[in-house]
Order: structure tokens, then C-alpha cells, then sequence
């Protein structure tokens, strides 16, 4: 299950359009090095992998309206990985030493891949950290007592995906009978002892603290233990619509805006991609842009270990002016 940006032109009807956006300026996000204003394109250096994403292969049981990268029941862009191929990223890791903590899955939806309780268990047993975000539908709860048997099962968050604390705004991106489904699977997580966070967001003309203060109503009302006003427990994010015009980022917004780039995703993440066609897995600069080949790192995580020129209005919407990350 991964995170959601706007890619859609979408329908003033829509509880999730994005208001009076302006189309987005051709000139710009086409040079690497420089801005349509010919200044110095920012870019990100690697500062060390702390997070490394995994995605499980685009298959979905749900296909959502605005998934970013189009996951579905028949859309199998990026094909399912193998507890082999896994394995391949977590010996480097270990060869080379890397700074790793943590192995993230999205997807898609992961419990899709029949390979997954396999690899859980290959990375728990590793000694990483583990977040895998899903939807906590049929999918996941065909494995409930596989998931109950693992061994360092307290090292593994799920991160389920509600895109508001209503029902109603849930289900017009979901699609009807999406709601109680999750709310049954979060359930079963929570009564089971796993740790558990959600990934939603805010809409257009709703505050971060409403938005909040609904989650909070909602978790308090099924008995979740999820700390609303942690950023890691409860991530909200910015809706988005890569069609609408977008500041580049130069060198000198660092300063002007008070952000350290050490502190954007691809600073200490990549993530392992396998696209339909090719022979091996591949490193993608990072979750948003899986098959963009201009941020393509190379087929070796050595490889993927350098700077990212910000060159896509998600990098300016999303990481940037939008503040947010995938990561805890």
C-alpha cells in the first residue's frame, strides 16, 4: 500500500481536488543542473541509508482513484519481488557496512506477493526494523497466524492507510465496503499486540490540527493505541496533483526556507524496484518516483550511493514546500 499523491486532473466534485491550481509551467523540472530560470538546480546528497524501501510489486486488491503509482488488481508495472532478490540488497548491506536500521515495504498492496512472510522474516531475522505499509484488507489477514508466529514480531510497524477519519471521504477514494474492512484489520493488529500507525491526510481547506483532532476522535473511539500528535504514529500528507504549477528548487531555497537538505527523504533512502521486462531489480532515488529512469540509481545500492538533483515537481511539492516523508 503506498503512500498517495495527486497525479489526477480531477473533478470539482472530488473531496480530494486540489483548488484554483494553475497548470504546470512546461519550461520546467527538464534540466538536471539548472532551473527554467537557469539557476543552480538543488540537489541532495546521500548522507548514508538508514531506510531502505522495497516495493512488493504494483498488484492491488483495491484500485484506488488516485493512487500515485497505479496499483490495481491488473497492473503488474513492477512485478513482484523474490526472497531471493531480497536477500541480494540485505548481503550488500551487510558487506559493505551500511548504515542500515530499517527495511521498509509498500507497494501495491505487499501481502499480494506470495513471497512476503518470507521475506519479513529474512529481514527480522537480519535484526532490522520493519514497517510495511498496507491496507489491513484480506490480503494481510490471510497470513494472521503466520504474522503471529514470527519471531522478533515486535520489531514491525504497520502502517495502514486511511485517507481521512470519516467514512464516507475514505470510501470516495477506496471505493465502497473499503472502510469496515480496514476497520477490521486495524483491529485485529491492535488486539494482537502489533505496533501500528496510519498514513492519511488532509484535505483542501482542512487544517492539520482538525484533521487531527478527527483521528484522534476515531482512534480513541476503537480503542487504538496511536499517539495522534506524533508524525511517525499518524503521518498526514499533502495532497498533490503533478499537473499543477510548482516552484523549482535552487541552491539558495535551502537558506530562504530554513530547510537542511539532510533532512529530505533521499537523503538516507532509496528503494529496490523491479519493473516488468527487466532482468534484475533496480535502486530508484525514491518512493515517488519508481519509474521515472532519470532517477533510476543503478542496479547496486554502491551505485545509488549519490547526490539526487531535485529534477520533478514531486521533490518541490512533496519533500520540500510540502515538508513530508515516507520514513519515520
Amino acid at each position: 500500500m503506498v503512500q498517495y499523491l495527486r497525479i489526477g486532473l480531477m473533478t470539482d466534485i472530488s473531496p480530494f481536488s486540489v483548488a484554483n491550481a494553475k497548470p504546470l509551467d512546461s519550461n520546467k523540472f527538464l534540466d538536471p543542473k539548472l532551473t527554467a530560470n537557469g539557476e543552480k538546480r538543488a540537489s541532495v546528497a546521500m548522507n548514508g541509508l538508514d531506510t531502505l524501501w522495497i516495493n512488493t510489486g504494483t498488484l492491488c486488491n483495491l484500485a484506488c482513484k488516485n493512487c500515485y503509482i497505479e496499483s490495481s488488481p491488473t497492473n503488474d508495472a513492477l512485478v513482484y519481488i523474490t526472497r531471493a532478490e531480497v536477500e541480494v540488497f540485505l548481503d550488500e548491506i551487510a558487506t559493505k557496512d551500511l548504515p542500515t536500521r530499517e527495511i521498509a515495504f509498500t507497494g501495491g498492496e505487499p501481502f499480494m506477493n506470495k513471497d512476503m512472510m518470507a521475506i519479513l522474516q529474512l529481514c527480522l531475522s537480519r535484526g532490522f526494523s520493519v514497517l510495511v505499509l498496507t491496507n489491513a484488507m484480506r490480503p494481510m489477514r490471510r497470513f494472521e497466524s503466520e504474522l503471529l508466529a514470527l519471531d522478533g514480531r515486535e520489531r514491525i510497524t504497520f502502517r495502514v492507510s486511511l485517507d481521512h477519519f470519516t467514512q464516507s471521504t475514505h470510501e470516495a477514494e477506496r471505493g465502497p465496503n473499503s472502510w469496515e474492512k480496514a476497520m477490521d484489520g486495524i483491529d485485529w493488529l491492535s488486539t494482537n499486540g502489533f505496533k501500528i500507525a496510519v498514513a492519511g491526510r488532509h484535505l483542501s481547506g482542512e487544517g492539520e490540527a482538525q484533521a487531527r483532532k478527527g483521528y484522534r476522535a476515531l482512534f480513541a473511539a476503537r480503542g487504538w493505541a496511536i499517539a495522534v500528535d506524533d508524525p511517525a504514529q499518524l503521518m498526514l500528507f499533502p495532497e498533490m496533483d503533478a499537473q499543477a504549477d510548482i516552484a523549482e528548487i535552487t541552491d539558495a531555497c535551502w537558506s530562504i526556507l530554513d530547510v537542511d537538505p539532510a533532512n529530505i527523504m533521499c537523503a538516507s533512502s532509496r528503494m529496490v524496484v523491479k519493473r516488468k521486462g527487466e532482468a534484475a531489480p533496480r535502486v530508484a532515488a525514491c518512493t515517488l518516483l519508481p519509474y521515472d529512469k532519470a532517477f533510476d540509481m543503478g542496479a547496486t545500492l554502491e551505485e545509488a550511493n549519490r547526490a539526487v538533483a531535485l529534477n520533478h515537481p514531486h521533490c518541490a511539492r512533496f519533500c520540500v514546500l510540502g515538508g513530508a516523508s515516507c520514513s519515520a
